[in-house]
C-alpha cells in the first residue's frame, strides 16, 4: 500500500505544481525561445524541474517516513539536490557558463560524500579474479571510493541533461529508468530506494502530463541535472551495495541510449577540435528529426530504444545473458547507424508517421 501511496502522491503534487512552475517560469524570465537548435516554434517556460523537485521530495519524505524506512544518507540527497536545482534554476533565467556549471554540479555531487556515498570495494568486486582483490575501502571511505562517486553521479547528470533534446524525451526515459530501478531495488530488498524511485516515477508521469510533445512546458536544467543527480544517488545507495558487477551495469544499461549519444558527442567534438561543453546538432534526435521525423515521432522511436535496453537489463538480471547481450548488439548497431549520419532507413517510419 505504501509503494501505491509514494507513486500517486507524486503524481498528484506534479500535476498540482507544474502549472505553478509555469506562472513562475514567466515571472523570473526562465523561457525558451525558438531558434539556434531549439526545435520549438513558440516560447516555451522552462522550469518544469522545480515542479518535479518538489512532487519527488513531498511524496519520498512522507512516505519512507510512513513505511518507517528512513535511510539517514537521504539528507545526503536532500541537500545535494537542493544545490542542483538552484544552479539548474539559475541556468534556466541568466544561462550560466558550462564549466561553471560543472564545477557547481562537483560540489552538489561531493555533498554526498559526507553522508557516506562512495563506490568501494563492495561495489567492484567482480574484477578480483582478473586482478586480485582490491581493497579500496581499506582507509575508509577512500579517496577512490569518492572520486569514483564523483564521476558517476556527475557523469549521469550530464548524460540525462543532453537527453533533453525533445519534447517529453528526458522525462519519458527517466520514467522508464525509475520504474526499471524500482523493479530491482524492491528484488534485492533496498526499501529507501524502491521508495525513492517511485516517487521520482510518479513525480514524472505528473509532469509529462504536461510535457508530452507538444510540450506546454519544459524541465529546464533544473530538471535534467536533478533527474541525473536522484538517479545516481539513488544507485550508489541502494542498487550499488549489492557487491556485483549487475548494481553497477544496470542503472548504466538502462540509461544505454543516452550514454551512446554523450560518448558519440565527446568523440564527435574531440575530432573537430571543439570543447566538449559545445553544443551542436549532431545529437541523436537531430539526426531523427533530419531524417523527417516529426518530433512525436522521434520521441517514440527513442522511447523504444530505451524499453530495448531496459528488457536487456531485465534479462541480464535475471540471467539471460545471451539474450541480454543480443538485444543490447543489435539496439547498439542501430544507434550507430543513426548517430554515422545513415538515416535513410528511417524514410519508410518517417513517412507514415509524418503529418
Amino acid at each position: 500500500m505504501t509503494y501505491a501511496l509514494t507513486f500517486f502522491m507524486a503524481l498528484v503534487i506534479a500535476a498540482i505544481a507544474t502549472p505553478v512552475s509555469m506562472k513562475l517560469a514567466g515571472r523570473w524570465g526562465a523561457i525558451a525561445y525558438p531558434g539556434g537548435r531549439h526545435v520549438h516554434t513558440k516560447p516555451i517556460p522552462r522550469l518544469g524541474g522545480l515542479a518535479i523537485y518538489a512532487a519527488f521530495w513531498s511524496a519520498a519524505l512522507i512516505t519512507v517516513l510512513v513505511a518507517q524506512v528512513w535511510d539517514n544518507s537521504i539528507w545526503g540527497l536532500l541537500i545535494g539536490s537542493t544545490i542542483i536545482l538552484l544552479v539548474g534554476i539559475w541556468d534556466d533565467i541568466s544561462e550560466i557558463r558550462p564549466w561553471f556549471k560543472l564545477f557547481w554540479q562537483i560540489v552538489a555531487a561531493s555533498v554526498l560524500a559526507f553522508f557516506g556515498f562512495a563506490m568501494d570495494v563492495t561495489s567492484f568486486s567482480f574484477i578480483g579474479p582478473l586482478f586480485g582483490v582490491i581493497n579500496v575501502g581499506t582507509f575508509g571511505l577512500s579517496a577512490i571510493g569518492i572520486i569514483l562517486m564523483l564521476f558517476w553521479v556527475v557523469g549521469l547528470v550530464n548524460t540525462v541533461n543532453i537527453s533533453d533534446g525533445l519534447d517529453g524525451l528526458a522525462a519519458g526515459i527517466c520514467f522508464m529508468v525509475t520504474l526499471l530501478l524500482f523493479w530491482f531495488a524492491n528484488r534485492i530488498g533496498q526499501l529507501p530506494a524502491a521508495h525513492l524511485t517511485l516517487a521520482l516515477a510518479g513525480a514524472l508521469l505528473g509532469f509529462l502530463f504536461f510535457n508530452f510533445p507538444p510540450a506546454r512546458v519544459f524541465m529546464g536544467d533544473s530538471g535534467s541535472m536533478f533527474l541525473g543527480y536522484i538517479i545516481g544517488g539513488i544507485s550508489i545507495m541502494g542498487l550499488l551495495k549489492t557487491a556485483t558487477i549487475l548494481g553497477l551495469v544496470f542503472p548504466l544499461l538502462i540509461l544505454g541510449m543516452p550514454v551512446t549519444d554523450l560518448t558519440f558527442a565527446i568523440i564527435r567534438r574531440k575530432l573537430r577540435g571543439q570543447s566538449m561543453a559545445t553544443a551542436d546538432r549532431g545529437h541523436l534526435h537531430h539526426r531523427l528529426l533530419d531524417a523527417g521525423l516529426t518530433q512525436r515521432a522521434a520521441v517514440l522511436l527513442m522511447y523504444g530504444i530505451s524499453a530495448c535496453f531496459g528488457v536487456a537489463a531485465v534479462l541480464w538480471a535475471k540471467g539471460q545473458l545471451i539474450w541480454a547481450l543480443a538485444i543490447l548488439l543489435v539496439v547498439f548497431a542501430f544507434l550507430i547507424m543513426i548517430l554515422m549520419r545513415r538515416t535513410a532507413m528511417l524514410g519508410a517510419f518517417s513517412r507514415r508517421h509524418s503529418k
